[in-house]
């Protein structure tokens, strides 16, 4: 049975998330606690030491964020729970952390305590929440890192370490300017969608690649790409005319 505190300062909020949990997760999530600030989930955390907690971004003059760096160790899962902010949005899910946008729905909760399945160590979980920080720093530049789950744990290279990503059916390979070879359980559809603002264009169906490692583009019905590891990549006819748009851009 998970052991989960809600953090939020809307009555109203709350009130529909728990209601969610009861009728959705009765035998598997227990709702120990609710906080309406940041002073009151500090405390009930470190009383409580729940399994899970649900943690609204905006509280009043302060955010979830400065819950957590109050806290400093954290052994617990986090939800985010927020209205709208774009940047803390893609900051979650390059970090890896689930998030719930209000107004919360069943199916938004579902999937998120679904995701809980994937166990990381108390390392890796302060890993995520460094990354984290790093990213709502710096998620405007190039400089973000992005959480990838493997079958040994969690790697977090920088985004505009990643060369090309490459689909093999319901994985990934990804490759690395320093010759690191990643295989992640995700399609190459997902790694699309999250790096679509960092200068990665899909080229192929097969190959997503990050366009500040072109080194060469040599004409042809769709053309071939040569990237700086010297891996020619096959450009799609269908794809070519938006690719060479993007190139003439940068």
């Amino acid at each position: 049975m998970i052991q989960a505190l809600i953090i939020d300062d809307e009555q109203h909020c709350i009130d529909s998330l728990s209601l969610l949990l009861k009728e959705n997760y009765s035998q598997s999530v227990k709702e120990i606690g609710a906080c309406h600030s940041v002073e009151e989930g500090v405390r009930a955390i470190r009383e409580l030491k729940p399994g899970l907690v649900f943690l609204d971004v905006e509280m009043r003059n302060q955010t979830g964020f400065d819950l957590l760096q109050q806290i400093g160790e954290i052994n617990f899962e986090v939800i985010f729970i927020t209205a709208h902010e774009k940047y803390a949005v893609q900051a979650f899910r390059f970090s890896a952390f689930d998030y719930l946008l209000k107004p919360v729905n069943r199916n938004q909760l579902v999937t998120a305590i679904d995701k809980l399945k994937e166990k990381f160590s108390q390392k890796e979980q302060s890993q995520k929440i460094e990354t984290l920080f790093h990213n709502l720093k710096t998620m405007t530049g190039v400089s973000r890192k992005i959480s990838i789950p493997t079958g040994n744990g969690l790697l977090f290279p920088e985004v505009n370490e990643i060369i090309r990503c490459e689909s093999d059916s319901n994985y990934t390979h990804i490759y690395l300017k320093d010759q690191q070879k990643i295989t992640v359980a995700r399609t190459l559809r997902e790694f699309e969608e999250l790096l679509a603002d960092c200068n990665f264009y899909r080229v192929h169906n097969s190959h997503l690649i990050n366009l500040s490692f072109i080194k060469s583009y040599q004409k042809g019905k769709g053309g071939m790409v040569t990237l700086t590891d010297n891996t020619q990549i096959e450009v799609s006819v269908r794809r070519k005319e938006q690719f060479l748009k993007k190139i003439s851009e940068m």
